[in-house]
């Protein structure tokens, strides 16, 4: 553990607390024209997922937890969670379902994501910004629509429902952004 000041503190750093870690969502810093300078953190227990809202004077000391964070490729899913292993060690990790949350429709076979540890146990991920997948399903094409003015929805081959231009139909491979499943461009391969 390593002890710095709570004006030092970002969204995604690992805080420890009485002993639990937290991750921070949100951190900002306060300067009232009266009165002491204070941080405002926003953060969420590893644990058990409580959110927990925090103000410390900008000058007080904070644990910061040590996190390990490596590149490792993402494998397959079962009951036990979403198993990821390290390139360079061939060590492998099971991610639990809490962690991945709402990022689990991205991840497909062979993909490289950011997987941050502390002491062994998998805390957070980080996804690719972009990932490919298939339309599975769409409308058709109406003919006298404008290619710029108006998307249509689409079932991709991972479940999520997006919205792609009019030119793309059934069997096309999309990008799409991991955030939020928002098309980007029809694939180059």
């Amino acid at each position: 553990m390593v002890k710095v000041i709570a004006s030092s503190l970002r969204k995604g750093n690992v805080v420890d607390k009485d002993g639990k870690l937290y991750v921070i969502l949100f951190a900002e810093n306060i300067h009232p024209g009266k009165g002491t300078p204070v941080t405002q953190l926003d953060m969420r227990r590893i644990a058990d997922g409580v959110k927990v809202s925090e103000r410390y004077r900008t000058t007080e000391q904070v644990e910061r937890a040590y996190v390990e964070e490596r590149e490792h490729t993402f494998l397959y899913s079962d009951a036990e969670g979403f198993h990821f292993m390290n390139p360079e060690t061939y060590d492998q990790v099971a991610v639990p379902e809490s962690v991945v949350g709402d990022m689990a429709p991205y991840l497909s076979e062979g993909m490289a994501v950011q997987v941050s540890q502390h002491n062994g146990i998998a805390i957070s991920l980080v996804l690719p910004q972009r990932a490919t997948f298939e339309v599975v399903e769409t409308e058709p094409v109406t003919k006298g629509q404008t290619a710029s003015s108006s998307y249509k929805p689409a079932l991709l081959s991972n479940g999520v429902r997006t919205a792609v231009p009019p030119h793309i139909s059934a069997g096309t491979r999309v990008v799409v952004m991991t955030a939020d499943g928002a098309y980007v461009e029809r694939a180059k391969d």
